[in-house]
């Protein structure tokens, strides 16, 4: 059976990278002993670059608990608190509706406690928003041209 040369010296670079291998792994047994924690030990300096000497103590900032914010921020509602809109559905049996809000097309749940007595379909209105269990609702709705 004949090996080709190419075959051979593959297996020759084989040999040769497990003798590298065993060797490395033998000066590493030898030298075990001598390595310390601290020589094990990297620091993070102040621009996230790993470093193995400690951070200077003097440019140390103080940072108090309360500043840290450890939530999410809530988002801010909405800048302008009174907005324009049309009822484009309400129910006087069962007491609530629903107002289209003119500048998009976002639809608010409204009841029957925060609207006029005289709200029906089709009136333009303006109302506040506020976060109600289900989401955004209308409140404080005022009639401002009773045609639609």
């Amino acid at each position: 059976m004949a090996i080709s040369f190419n075959k051979r010296e593959l297996e020759k670079k084989k040999e040769q990278k497990r003798q590298e291998k065993l060797k490395r792994k033998e000066e590493r047994k030898a030298n075990g002993g001598n390595t310390s924690f601290e020589d094990m030990i990297a620091y993070v300096d102040e621009n996230g670059v790993i470093t193995s000497t400690p951070p200077d103590g003097a440019n140390k900032q103080k940072v108090d608990i309360e500043d840290i914010a450890i939530s999410t921020p809530k988002k801010e509602d909405i800048e302008d608190p009174v907005l324009n809109g049309r009822v484009e559905y309400f129910n006087p049996d069962k007491g609530y509706g629903f107002i289209k809000h003119t500048g998009s097309t976002d639809k608010y749940f409204f009841h029957v406690s925060s609207a006029p007595a005289s709200i029906t379909e089709g009136n333009m209105v303006t109302f506040e928003l506020e976060r109600g269990p289900k989401g955004m609702n209308a409140v404080r709705i005022t009639l401002t041209n009773k045609n639609g």
